[in-house]
């Protein structure tokens, strides 16, 4: 299936000169949800994954399906004062600022395999910051896994020695 045409291109969204795609439309519909997911895992048949991340918010749509097909855990990765436990975090630049991202601080355990997902890689910062908290924490890092990457933003540069994946290229 071709899940391409699933994502609306949003010109101007959320600020002027931003094209944003948007998901909503694959979330719509079950079979294409379905073989986002089977393409989203189709290269992890050989790791072995104790835990997945979603990256708040759109990384938790897919990130929990994956994690229960891999029967692994999942871990939210939240904004600020979002998560009610005790929590380590992490601060990355915006083109327009900065902005910081959360973990519990009892997600991970030492020597966990885990798996980072978000919806799109675009210029590496939120990737970035998700790695050095699960590495702060002791977690190996296996794969960063991406519905979508923004391959002109240069994402990949903030994330050098990760195996990165993205099951569409723009």
């Amino acid at each position: 299936m071709d899940i391409e045409k699933f994502i609306r291109n949003i010109q101007d969204f959320p600020k002027p000169g931003i094209g944003f795609k948007d998901i909503t439309p694959l979330l719509n519909n079950p079979e294409a949800m379905a073989s986002c997911l089977d393409l989203l895992i189709s290269n992890l048949a050989d790791k072995k994954i104790d835990k997945v991340i979603g990256v708040e918010s759109r990384g938790f749509f897919f990130g929990t399906l994956i994690a229960q097909k891999l029967n692994a855990g999942f871990i939210p990765v939240r904004k600020p004062n979002k998560l009610p436990f005790d929590t380590i975090s992490a601060s990355y630049e915006l083109e327009y600022g900065s902005d910081t991202l959360e973990i519990h601080v009892d997600a991970i355990q030492k020597g966990d395999r885990v798996l980072i997902h978000d919806d799109v890689l675009a210029t590496g910062g939120t990737a970035k910051a998700v790695c050095e908290l699960v590495e702060k924490l002791g977690g190996e890092i296996i794969q960063c896994n991406f519905l979508m990457e923004l391959s002109f933003l240069n994402g990949r540069d903030k994330l050098p020695n990760k195996e990165i994946f993205a099951v569409l290229t723009y």
